[in-house]
């Protein structure tokens, strides 16, 4: 037999365990998950049905959460609000509330963990009788624009003087990274980061989170829809434009959304930018893998884990998902 093949053993490096961990490439720490929480005004908290172990956390319940995360070693959290329906108009004006449930929460929670970064969704969907993300035409046929990157930007500095570390706009409207960035430091808010929605697809996965915040009403079942600012599944040279224009407009932060099902994006944006890129595993790719291990039908502990170890390979360097607590418990469990 003929062995010479065999000089090249490559199973050599997967025989042990400390061999293994010796030459892994890739991995996960704490310190690259942010966690994306849910605050609602008073009340106990309250399980997100399509996703479990989820909450709506009212905010001293939130700011326990993140006390207990950051002892977990992450960095930060993103604030998404509940708010209640009867504050909720066409234009989305309690955004720009500075008492508004979501700039007391955060202020309450930089005043006592200041060192713990908080992110905020810039968008007007949480805010809106009819769940979009910005404001619609006289005609209700299209979401305009330029007005919505208008009060977009005002929302951002209202966040910013509540004590925001980044804000984060979510909205996919065209110009607004520059808006908000111009807006921001003629307030003098410099130093105030932003983590743009840059590749936001038009997904199927968000279903759950729309449930979360109550803005289900435009996920296709309103005549406009979001594929009108949301970008196609199928587009990846468009993604890479969407992130261009974001960076030179001033960026400090790019991400792709959702993460799993867009790995090849978020790889392909690593090769074109310097900046950091954040993913975020959204709600229905957080909801399948509990739903599929309920049915016995995957490891949980496992996929979750390789889940996330994929959307590092690919090249980010920051994760926001909602399995944040339970991934850093396992990392600081293994040897």
């Amino acid at each position: 037999m003929d062995i010479n093949w065999l000089r090249r053993r490559p199973r050599r490096l997967r025989a042990s365990p400390a061999i293994r961990d010796l030459t892994r490439e890739t991995r996960l720490h704490p310190s690259n998950l942010i966690a994306p929480l849910f605050v609602k005004n008073a009340g106990a908290p309250e399980p997100v049905a399509s996703m479990p172990g989820v909450l709506r956390h009212n905010p001293d319940d939130l700011l326990s959460h993140c006390r207990n995360l950051a002892d977990l070693g992450i960095p930060g959290a993103a604030i998404f609000p509940s708010i209640d329906p009867s504050l909720k108009d066409a234009e989305g004006s309690e955004a720009l509330n500075p008492k508004g449930l979501l700039h007391a929460t955060v202020a309450k929670l930089k005043a006592a963990l200041p060192g713990f970064l908080v992110f905020t969704d810039v968008a007007l969907d949480p805010y809106t009788t009819h769940g979009h993300d910005g404001v619609l035409d006289p005609a209700g046929r299209d979401v305009d624009n330029d007005r919505t990157v208008a009060i977009l930007a005002r929302m951002a500095v209202a966040q910013a003087n509540a004590g925001v570390d980044f804000v984060a706009p979510s909205d996919m409207m065209d110009g607004r990274v520059g808006a908000i960035r111009e807006a921001l430091d003629a307030a003098g808010h410099q130093r105030t980061g932003i983590l743009a929605y840059s590749v936001k697809f038009a997904s199927a996965f968000y279903g759950p989170f729309r449930d979360a915040v109550g803005s289900r009403a435009a996920a296709g079942t309103h005549h406009l829809d979001k594929r009108t600012y949301q970008m196609d599944p199928a587009n990846p040279r468009e993604a890479m434009i969407e992130a261009r224009l974001d960076e030179e407009q001033g960026a400090d932060i790019l991400m792709v959304k959702p993460a799993g099902p867009y790995l090849d994006i978020i790889a392909r944006l690593r090769e074109r930018t310097d900046l950091p890129i954040a993913a975020y595993q959204v709600s229905g790719e957080f909801a399948q893998i509990h739903a599929a291990a309920k049915l016995g039908w995957l490891d949980y502990e496992r996929t979750r884990d390789e889940s996330l170890l994929a959307i590092r390979r690919a090249g980010a360097t920051i994760i926001l998902t909602y399995f944040a607590a339970e991934a850093a418990k396992a990392c600081a469990a293994r040897p």
